[in-house]
Protein backbone atom coordinates (compact mmCIF):
# COMPACT_ATOMS: atom_id res chain seq x y z
CA UNK A 1 0.00 0.00 0.00
CA UNK A 2 1.76 3.19 -1.12
CA UNK A 3 1.21 5.67 1.08
CA UNK A 4 0.82 8.87 -1.94
CA UNK A 5 -1.69 6.70 -3.72
CA UNK A 6 -5.31 7.58 -3.34
CA UNK A 7 -7.09 9.21 -0.24
CA UNK A 8 -7.54 6.74 2.60
CA UNK A 9 -8.47 8.66 5.24
CA UNK A 10 -11.06 11.38 3.47
CA UNK A 11 -13.70 12.78 6.15
CA UNK A 12 -12.29 10.47 8.50
CA UNK A 13 -11.00 11.73 12.30
CA UNK A 14 -8.42 9.27 13.66
CA UNK A 15 -6.58 10.19 17.12
CA UNK A 16 -2.86 9.82 17.35
CA UNK A 17 -1.38 9.57 20.58
CA UNK A 18 2.58 10.36 21.30
CA UNK A 19 2.07 12.35 18.27
CA UNK A 20 5.10 14.65 18.88
CA UNK A 21 7.50 11.79 18.70
CA UNK A 22 9.36 10.10 15.88
CA UNK A 23 6.50 7.56 14.60
CA UNK A 24 3.68 9.19 16.11
CA UNK A 25 4.39 12.65 14.49
CA UNK A 26 5.15 10.43 11.26
CA UNK A 27 1.85 8.68 11.13
CA UNK A 28 0.12 11.25 12.17
CA UNK A 29 1.74 13.71 8.65
CA UNK A 30 0.69 10.78 6.73
CA UNK A 31 -2.51 10.08 7.72
CA UNK A 32 -3.28 13.99 7.32
CA UNK A 33 -2.11 13.44 3.82
CA UNK A 34 -4.52 10.54 3.17
CA UNK A 35 -7.44 12.87 4.12
CA UNK A 36 -8.05 12.59 7.93
CA UNK A 37 -8.52 14.84 10.21
CA UNK A 38 -5.63 14.53 12.51
CA UNK A 39 -6.49 14.85 16.66
CA UNK A 40 -2.62 15.63 17.92
CA UNK A 41 -2.45 14.21 21.51
CA UNK A 42 1.09 14.16 23.57
CA UNK A 43 2.86 15.53 27.25
CA UNK A 44 4.34 18.47 25.24
CA UNK A 45 2.73 21.41 23.57
CA UNK A 46 5.80 22.80 21.49
CA UNK A 47 6.35 18.69 19.42
CA UNK A 48 2.89 19.01 18.83
CA UNK A 49 2.60 22.67 17.70
CA UNK A 50 5.78 21.60 15.09
CA UNK A 51 3.23 18.32 13.54
CA UNK A 52 0.18 20.87 13.27
CA UNK A 53 2.14 23.52 11.66
CA UNK A 54 3.65 20.91 9.11
CA UNK A 55 0.52 19.13 8.17
CA UNK A 56 -0.87 23.07 8.06
CA UNK A 57 1.57 24.03 5.62
CA UNK A 58 0.78 21.05 3.82
CA UNK A 59 -2.63 21.92 2.89
CA UNK A 60 -4.07 19.24 4.54
CA UNK A 61 -7.21 19.19 6.97
CA UNK A 62 -7.08 21.51 10.13
CA UNK A 63 -5.93 18.94 13.06
CA UNK A 64 -6.70 19.72 16.53
CA UNK A 65 -4.61 19.57 19.48
CA UNK A 66 -4.75 17.39 22.86
CA UNK A 67 -1.80 18.20 25.15
CA UNK A 68 -1.96 15.56 28.18
CA UNK A 69 0.23 14.15 30.41
CA UNK A 70 -0.01 10.36 30.63
CA UNK A 71 1.76 9.71 33.74
CA UNK A 72 -0.85 12.03 35.84
CA UNK A 73 -4.37 11.39 33.20
CA UNK A 74 -7.43 10.15 35.03
CA UNK A 75 -10.14 8.00 32.94
CA UNK A 76 -12.41 11.41 33.72
CA UNK A 77 -9.39 13.62 31.68
CA UNK A 78 -9.96 11.03 28.63
CA UNK A 79 -13.71 11.43 29.00
CA UNK A 80 -13.10 15.14 28.51
CA UNK A 81 -10.51 14.65 25.80
CA UNK A 82 -13.31 12.47 23.62
CA UNK A 83 -16.12 14.36 24.24
CA UNK A 84 -14.28 17.80 22.32
CA UNK A 85 -13.48 15.46 19.98
CA UNK A 86 -17.17 14.52 19.72
CA UNK A 87 -18.67 18.49 20.23
CA UNK A 88 -15.81 19.70 17.46
CA UNK A 89 -15.08 16.73 15.51
CA UNK A 90 -18.63 14.53 15.38
CA UNK A 91 -16.67 11.02 15.07
CA UNK A 92 -14.01 8.98 16.11
CA UNK A 93 -13.17 6.30 12.67
CA UNK A 94 -9.41 5.67 14.78
CA UNK A 95 -7.21 5.35 17.41
CA UNK A 96 -3.04 5.19 16.68
CA UNK A 97 -1.33 4.41 20.24
CA UNK A 98 2.20 5.67 19.41
CA UNK A 99 2.99 6.85 23.16
CA UNK A 100 5.66 5.43 25.05
CA UNK A 101 8.47 5.91 27.82
CA UNK A 102 11.35 3.75 28.61
CA UNK A 103 11.68 4.83 32.52
CA UNK A 104 15.43 2.60 32.86
CA UNK A 105 17.09 -0.81 31.93
CA UNK A 106 17.41 -1.45 35.36
CA UNK A 107 17.32 -5.35 37.09
CA UNK A 108 14.16 -5.81 38.59
CA UNK A 109 15.96 -6.37 42.20
CA UNK A 110 16.83 -2.44 41.75
CA UNK A 111 13.98 -1.31 40.06
CA UNK A 112 12.52 2.03 41.98
CA UNK A 113 8.75 1.30 42.53
CA UNK A 114 7.64 4.90 41.92
CA UNK A 115 9.27 4.32 38.34
CA UNK A 116 7.85 1.09 37.99
CA UNK A 117 4.24 2.74 38.61
CA UNK A 118 4.62 5.10 36.29
CA UNK A 119 6.10 3.25 33.13
CA UNK A 120 3.20 0.76 33.65
CA UNK A 121 0.69 3.99 33.82
CA UNK A 122 2.32 5.71 30.59
CA UNK A 123 2.69 2.36 28.37
CA UNK A 124 -0.39 0.05 29.68
CA UNK A 125 -3.03 2.02 32.15
CA UNK A 126 -3.63 4.87 30.43
CA UNK A 127 -3.63 3.25 26.60
CA UNK A 128 -6.55 1.41 28.36
CA UNK A 129 -7.96 4.13 29.92
CA UNK A 130 -7.87 6.29 26.56
CA UNK A 131 -8.98 3.33 25.05
CA UNK A 132 -12.21 2.49 27.10
CA UNK A 133 -13.22 6.91 26.44
CA UNK A 134 -12.88 5.92 23.20
CA UNK A 135 -14.91 2.94 22.53
CA UNK A 136 -18.61 4.40 21.85
CA UNK A 137 -17.35 6.61 19.10
CA UNK A 138 -15.57 4.16 17.44
CA UNK A 139 -18.36 1.81 17.67
CA UNK A 140 -20.52 3.75 15.87
CA UNK A 141 -18.01 4.32 13.04
CA UNK A 142 -18.81 2.58 10.07
CA UNK A 143 -15.15 0.66 10.07
CA UNK A 144 -13.08 1.86 12.15
CA UNK A 145 -9.76 0.55 14.04
CA UNK A 146 -7.55 0.57 17.02
CA UNK A 147 -3.84 0.20 16.74
CA UNK A 148 -1.30 -0.45 19.66
CA UNK A 149 2.12 -0.15 19.52
CA UNK A 150 4.62 -2.74 20.54
CA UNK A 151 7.89 -3.98 20.51
CA UNK A 152 9.87 -7.19 20.49
CA UNK A 153 9.86 -7.29 24.49
CA UNK A 154 6.44 -7.63 24.58
CA UNK A 155 7.03 -11.16 23.34
CA UNK A 156 9.79 -12.21 24.90
CA UNK A 157 11.11 -10.72 28.48
CA UNK A 158 14.75 -9.59 28.05
CA UNK A 159 17.05 -8.65 31.07
CA UNK A 160 16.89 -5.15 32.62
CA UNK A 161 13.60 -4.19 29.99
CA UNK A 162 11.71 -4.06 33.47
CA UNK A 163 8.69 -2.66 33.41
CA UNK A 164 8.74 -1.55 29.73
CA UNK A 165 8.94 -5.19 28.72
CA UNK A 166 6.41 -5.93 31.15
CA UNK A 167 3.71 -2.98 30.16
CA UNK A 168 4.44 -4.35 26.16
CA UNK A 169 3.20 -7.83 26.97
CA UNK A 170 0.41 -6.05 28.23
CA UNK A 171 -0.40 -4.68 25.16
CA UNK A 172 -0.25 -7.94 23.49
CA UNK A 173 -2.50 -9.19 26.08
CA UNK A 174 -5.14 -6.44 25.87
CA UNK A 175 -5.14 -6.17 21.82
CA UNK A 176 -5.90 -9.69 21.52
CA UNK A 177 -8.51 -9.37 24.52
CA UNK A 178 -10.30 -6.12 22.84
CA UNK A 179 -9.90 -8.05 19.34
CA UNK A 180 -12.26 -11.36 20.86
CA UNK A 181 -14.61 -8.71 23.10
CA UNK A 182 -15.56 -6.76 19.75
CA UNK A 183 -15.53 -9.23 17.50
CA UNK A 184 -19.33 -10.59 17.71
CA UNK A 185 -21.22 -7.12 17.24
CA UNK A 186 -18.88 -4.48 16.30
CA UNK A 187 -17.18 -3.90 13.00
CA UNK A 188 -14.17 -2.40 15.23
CA UNK A 189 -10.76 -3.89 14.19
CA UNK A 190 -7.91 -3.84 17.13
CA UNK A 191 -4.38 -4.38 16.17
CA UNK A 192 -0.53 -4.74 17.44
CA UNK A 193 2.12 -3.14 15.82
CA UNK A 194 6.01 -3.83 16.38
CA UNK A 195 7.69 -0.98 14.54
CA UNK A 196 11.59 -2.63 15.03
CA UNK A 197 14.35 -0.53 15.14
CA UNK A 198 13.88 3.07 13.69
CA UNK A 199 15.21 6.51 15.02
CA UNK A 200 13.74 8.23 18.05
CA UNK A 201 14.04 9.25 21.38
CA UNK A 202 13.00 5.84 23.18
CA UNK A 203 15.48 4.37 21.05
CA UNK A 204 18.63 6.69 21.88
CA UNK A 205 17.70 6.28 25.24
CA UNK A 206 17.58 2.43 25.44
CA UNK A 207 20.70 1.89 23.40
CA UNK A 208 23.37 5.12 23.92
CA UNK A 209 26.14 3.41 21.90
CA UNK A 210 23.94 3.15 18.76
CA UNK A 211 24.83 5.28 15.73
CA UNK A 212 21.53 6.65 15.46
CA UNK A 213 22.45 7.38 11.14
CA UNK A 214 22.32 3.11 11.44
CA UNK A 215 18.73 2.99 11.60
CA UNK A 216 16.09 3.88 9.25
CA UNK A 217 13.69 7.29 10.11
CA UNK A 218 10.29 6.34 11.34
CA UNK A 219 9.10 7.18 7.55
CA UNK A 220 9.95 3.86 6.41
CA UNK A 221 7.19 1.59 8.35
CA UNK A 222 4.24 4.33 7.79
CA UNK A 223 3.21 1.83 5.07
CA UNK A 224 2.38 -0.65 7.76
CA UNK A 225 0.64 1.37 9.88
CA UNK A 226 -1.83 2.64 7.64
CA UNK A 227 -2.22 -0.67 6.01
CA UNK A 228 -3.65 -1.93 9.69
CA UNK A 229 -5.29 1.79 10.19
CA UNK A 230 -7.45 1.10 6.63
CA UNK A 231 -8.02 -3.04 5.78
CA UNK A 232 -11.12 -4.63 7.11
CA UNK A 233 -11.73 -7.80 8.13
CA UNK A 234 -8.06 -7.33 9.93
CA UNK A 235 -8.12 -7.94 14.03
CA UNK A 236 -6.66 -9.66 16.47
CA UNK A 237 -3.43 -9.39 14.81
CA UNK A 238 0.23 -8.61 15.48
CA UNK A 239 2.42 -6.97 12.80
CA UNK A 240 5.87 -6.66 12.68
CA UNK A 241 6.32 -3.84 10.47
CA UNK A 242 9.63 -5.56 8.41
CA UNK A 243 7.34 -8.55 7.51
CA UNK A 244 4.60 -6.29 5.94
CA UNK A 245 7.41 -4.24 4.24
CA UNK A 246 9.51 -7.50 2.73
CA UNK A 247 5.90 -8.63 1.74
CA UNK A 248 5.05 -5.54 0.08
CA UNK A 249 7.98 -3.90 -1.87
CA UNK A 250 5.83 -1.37 -3.60
CA UNK A 251 4.89 0.33 -0.51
Amino acid sequence: MSITGHALFTSQVILVTGAGGAIGSAVAKALAAQGASVVLMGRSLGPLEKVYDAIVAAGHAQPAICPLDFAATTFEDFQQAVSMIRQKLGRLDGLLHAAATLGSLTPVEHFDAYLWSRVLQVNLTAPMLLTRACLPLLKAAPDAAILFSTSAVGQQGRAYWGAYGVAQAGIENLTQTLADELEANTTLRVNSIDPGPVRSRLRALAYPGEDPNTLPGAETVIPAYLHLMSTSGVSGQRVRAIDYLNNNPLV
